[in-house]
């Protein structure tokens, strides 16, 4: 097991050792309180976009569902007219310049994996800058747009927000409650006091604190031919090589053992890249990976390859209380 991986099992499972990492938590809770406490006084430059911008983030670290929750606002506010754009970091991403803007044909490695998947599903205009405010002006003068998402950027605080949404693994939680590097908070539990929701993935129900929202698996998407089939298409017991290149593999796993298939599981490393020779496992089996991983495996794919095509569902007491907030932002 990787350093990595040791590391995030103790965080969340407890080991002893941690404790060494306490004057370190130390440090690094002083720098993340003292930039949270400029950006509340209104110190430094700090860019106010001349449109709603909506941030959704994590306080952990991993994976949390972000990307699928942002495809369903997406989606969600054209259904009422808005014309909305997408910031992101574009973690991993080499393009040759930035600001960005991620187009359908381009290259994982070029535009990071998740703003190209966002781009390919839906076609939203989206910028990739490690300077989101850099992002949300060069989004602004491409054209006219009514409210702007940001992939993550919760503690990104060169630009204000009119909306902060944290998203939390439900079976996860916070792990030891700690920040980095004794624990997975990117910054200290207190700050979920001041954000406007908390979203739980995979809740069967909204909390006293948070609304719950599920994973939907929709369709297997054939890597080669686009083809799309019914989550139905493998039968009962089919062993499967699974893939998966995010933060929590094993919610991926999980998932297709939900489907009552038998994953033989491969993790590995968030925004891994991949080659044929990487992914060519024994025996030879259907090999099923996210999307997010699909992306930057197309062009060596078998014929059997295929991606879970997941959605979104959050629960009614959410999407009625994002409604009021779109209400209160675009009157």
């Amino acid at each position: 097991m990787a350093l990595t991986d040791r590391l995030l099992n103790a965080w969340y499972t407890g080991h002893p050792a941690l404790a060494l990492l306490r004057p370190l938590e130390c440090l690094y809770r002083r720098v993340v309180d003292k930039k949270r406490a400029r950006f509340v006084a209104g110190e430094g430059d700090i860019y106010k976009a001349p449109v709603p911008v909506i941030v959704v983030g994590n306080i952990t670290v991993g994976g949390t569902g972000k990307t699928p929750l942002i495809l369903w606002m997406i989606e969600h506010c054209r259904r009422r007219g808005l014309r909305v754009g997408v910031v992101s970091r574009g973690y991993g991403a080499r393009p040759a310049s930035f600001p960005w803007r991620v187009t359908p044909d381009q290259r994982a490695d070029e535009a990071g994996d998740e703003p190209l998947l966002i781009v390919q599903r839906t076609g939203v205009p989206l910028v990739i800058d490690p300077d989101r405010a850099q992002a949300v002006r060069a989004l602004l003068e491409a054209g006219p747009l009514d409210l702007i998402l940001s992939d993550d950027g919760l503690q990104h605080y060169r630009l204000a927000r009119d909306l902060e949404l944290v998203l939390i693994d439900a079976a996860r939680g916070l792990g030891n409650r700690r920040c980095l590097p004794a624990g997975p908070l990117r910054e200290p539990v207190e700050r979920l006091q001041s954000v406007d929701a908390l979203l739980y993935n995979g809740a069967p129900a909204d909390r006293e604190d948070g609304y719950g929202f599920q994973l939907q698996p929709s369709a297997l998407v054939n890597l080669l031919t686009g083809e799309r089939r019914s989550v139905e298409h493998f039968a009962s017991g089919q062993a499967v090589h699974a893939v998966a290149g995010i933060g929590n593999p094993q919610r991926f796993f999980s998932t297709l053992e939900g489907l009552h298939w038998r994953p033989v599981p491969h993790p590995f490393a968030d925004h891994a890249v991949y080659s044929a020779q990487a992914l060519a496992f024994e025996p030879l089996l259907p090999l099923i990976m996210t999307e997010k991983d699909a992306v930057k495996c197309r062009a060596f794919a078998g014929d059997d390859w295929w991606y879970l095509a997941v959605d979104a569902v959050p629960s009614a007491a959410f999407i009625q209380w994002f409604d009021s907030q779109l209400l209160r932002l675009l009157p």
